[in-house]
């Protein structure tokens, strides 16, 4: 794919019938090696204690880090996979929307590292700051 020929409807078609659907990340954003998601917080998304689960969060760095190194690909040849994911969870929410912005730090032929933030969408505050590893495998096109 290419980030300028790349249109939000596209990207966001391709998490049909995925996590991504389930859990109703949308891609709101591209720029330069940067790409960005929006999740709402209610019920789905919760912990027992009625906070956003971790898991979540970390699902949500993951889908931004993924399709970012997707658009750096060609599909028919390669495909991202998540090697590593490490996320600190520093702050929470029970309600409203997630804004997670990515940033490509590295780009290897045979792995992606991304930064990932996840915001408060009302407040801006940081709730989760991650950083993931993406490994770069052969297609069956591509072998």
């Amino acid at each position: 794919m290419d980030w300028k020929e790349t249109d939000l409807t596209r990207i966001n078609a391709m998490c049909a019938d995925t996590l991504m659907e389930h859990l109703s990340i949308e891609f709101i954003g591209l720029g330069e090696k940067q790409i960005t998601a929006k999740m709402p917080v209610d019920r789905r998304h919760h912990q027992p204690m009625g906070r956003l689960h971790g898991g979540a969060s970390v699902a949500l760095i993951e889908s931004v880090a993924s399709m970012g190194s997707a658009l750096l690909l060609d599909l028919r040849k390669e495909a991202p996979l998540g090697l590593e994911v490490n996320a600190n969870h520093i702050g929470g929410i029970k309600e409203g929307n997630v804004v997670a912005s990515g940033e490509l730090i590295h780009q290897g032929r045979k792995t992606h590292v991304w930064k990932v933030d996840i915001h408060d969408e009302q407040t801006e505050r940081l709730l989760c700051s991650g950083r993931i590893t993406i490994m770069i495998i052969a297609t069956e096109g591509g072998r």
